[in-house]
C-alpha cells in the first residue's frame, strides 16, 4: 500500500471523490478540513479545493480524520466548488460565512 495516501491533509493525498445517493446521503473522500457547518451549509477544504454543500437538515453522519472521509446526511440542494477564478462570487460567499 502506498504510504502517501495515508497522510490526511497533505498535498500528497490527491484522491478526491463524491458519491451522492438519492440527494439524501453524500460520501466524500479527500477532505482535508471541515471549515464550518450547520444544518443548511457545509464548507469543506478538499484536495481539489474548497467545496460547499447546501441543503436542509444537514448533519455529519461520519467523520474519519485519518482517512479524509466525511459523510453528510440530509436533503442536499447544491454541491459546488469555490474556485479562484469565480472572483467576487467566492468573496461574497466567504464574507457571508465568516460574519
Amino acid at each position: 500500500m502506498n504510504n502517501e495516501i495515508q497522510h490526511f491533509g497533505t498535498e500528497r493525498n490527491k484522491e478526491h471523490s463524491i458519491k451522492m445517493s438519492n440527494r439524501r446521503l453524500l460520501d466524500l473522500t479527500g477532505v482535508k478540513e471541515v471549515d464550518s457547518f450547520d444544518n443548511e451549509e457545509f464548507l469543506l477544504q478538499t484536495t481539489m479545493g474548497y467545496l460547499v454543500i447546501r441543503g436542509e437538515n444537514l448533519h455529519m453522519k461520519n467523520l474519519d480524520v485519518e482517512e479524509g472521509l466525511v459523510s453528510i446526511k440530509g436533503r442536499i440542494y447544491e454541491v459546488a466548488y469555490l474556485d479562484n477564478h469565480q472572483g467576487e462570487k467566492t468573496k461574497g460567499l466567504f464574507n457571508k460565512l465568516f460574519k
